[in-house]
C-alpha cells in the first residue's frame, strides 16, 4: 500500500464581522489561539495559526471582518484582509448560517469572486438552526450569488461538521514539505498574545463603545525565577471610558486582571504577576504612529 504523500498549504479564513472566523480558527487548530467575543471587529489583524498532521500541514490565516472603513484603523484592518488573499492555496469564507444574506455579504463576497483561488462556504453557527434542513435552501442562496467550490455546514462552538472540514482541506493542499517545526503554532509573539487576552477580557466585561475603542499594549516584562511579572496598559479615547474600564472601587479592572492571568499563565505554563494600567488617549484609532505601536509585526519587522 502506498504511502500518502505530504502536503503543505496556506489558507485564509474570511467573512463579515461575527460570522465566527476567529471560533473556527480554533476549532480548527484544536486550541484557543485567537481571542473571540460577540463584539464586531473583535480580529484587527491577520493571526496565523498552524495544523501539523503526520502527512500534512495547513497555514491558517485569521482575518479581520470585511466592513466599511471608515477610520485609520478600520482602513488597515481591511488593507490586511485584501492581503490575505494573495498567493493562498484555498480561502475560506465563513457566514453565519442563522442569518439572511444583506447588502454587506453581496459585498463581502465580491472580494472572493476577485482572485482565482478556490473558495469553500462555511456556514457556521448551525447549532442554532433547527431543523437542520433549514440550512440547504440558505446554500441554495449562496451558490446563486457565487460558485463556491465547496459547502460546509459547521458549529464551530460545537466542533459540529469541523473533522469533515479540516479533511476536505488537507485533500485541497498542494503535494510539498512542511515548512515549519512539527510542534510550531503561530508567528504571534507571546507580548502579542498576552496583549489580546487582556483585551479579550475588555471585550467580555465592557459595554457601550469602550470595546472599539480599547487598545492593549504590553510595556514590561520581566521573567524571574519562579514568576513572571508583566505591566501593560489599556488604552481609551475619553475619561468617561477608564471610568468604565476601571468599574466601581477597581472592580471591572480587578475582574479583567483575574481572568486574563489564568489565561496567561495556561500559555506561558509559569506563575504570572499581571499589573494593569487604564490611560486615556483620545482619538489612538487615527494615530498612525500608535497604530504601529500596537502592530506586533511593526515591532518584528514582519
Amino acid at each position: 500500500m502506498s504511502r500518502k504523500k505530504h502536503r503543505t498549504g496556506f489558507v485564509s479564513i474570511l467573512g463579515r464581522p461575527n460570522a465566527g472566523k476567529s471560533t473556527l480558527l480554533n476549532a480548527l487548530l484544536g486550541e484557543k489561539l485567537a481571542i473571540v467575543s460577540s463584539k464586531p471587529q473583535t480580529t484587527r489583524t491577520s493571526i496565523q495559526g498552524v495544523v501539523t498532521q503526520p502527512n500534512a500541514q495547513v497555514v491558517f490565516v485569521d482575518t479581520p471582518g470585511i466592513h466599511k472603513s471608515d477610520s485609520l484603523i478600520n482602513k488597515r484592518m481591511m488593507e490586511t484582509v485584501r492581503a490575505s488573499l494573495a498567493d493562498r492555496d484555498l480561502l475560506i469564507y465563513v457566514a453565519d448560517g442563522t442569518q439572511t444574506i444583506k447588502q454587506e455579504d453581496l459585498q463581502a463576497i465580491d472580494l472572493v469572486k476577485k482572485v482565482a483561488t478556490p473558495a469553500l462556504l462555511v456556514l457556521n453557527k448551525i447549532d442554532r438552526v433547527e431543523p437542520k434542513q433549514k440550512i440547504l435552501p440558505v446554500i441554495e442562496q449562496y451558490k446563486a450569488i457565487h460558485e463556491f467550490a465547496d459547502y460546509f455546514p459547521v458549529s464551530a462552538q460545537e466542533g459540529d461538521g469541523v473533522d469533515a472540514l479540516r479533511e476536505a482541506i488537507v485533500e485541497r493542499m498542494p503535494v510539498g514539505p512542511a515548512v515549519f517545526p512539527e510542534d510550531y503554532l503561530t508567528d504571534q509573539p507571546e507580548r502579542f498574545l498576552v496583549a489580546e487576552m487582556i483585551r479579550e477580557q475588555v471585550l467580555k466585561l465592557t459595554t457601550q463603545e469602550v470595546p472599539h475603542a480599547a487598545a492593549v499594549l504590553v510595556e514590561t516584562w520581566e521573567d524571574g525565577e519562579k514568576i513572571t511579572k508583566i505591566g501593560a496598559v489599556i488604552y481609551v479615547e475619553r475619561p468617561g471610558q477608564k471610568a468604565i474600564v476601571i468599574g466601581a472601587g477597581g472592580s471591572i479592572l480587578k475582574r479583567i486582571g483575574m481572568s486574563a492571568r489564568v489565561q496567561i499563565e495556561r500559555m506561558l505554563g509559569r506563575k504570572v504577576f499581571l499589573e494593569l494600567f487604564v490611560k486615556v488617549r483620545p482619538n489612538w484609532r487615527e494615530e498612525p504612529d500608535f497604530l504601529q505601536s500596537i502592530d506586533w509585526r511593526a515591532s518584528t519587522g514582519r
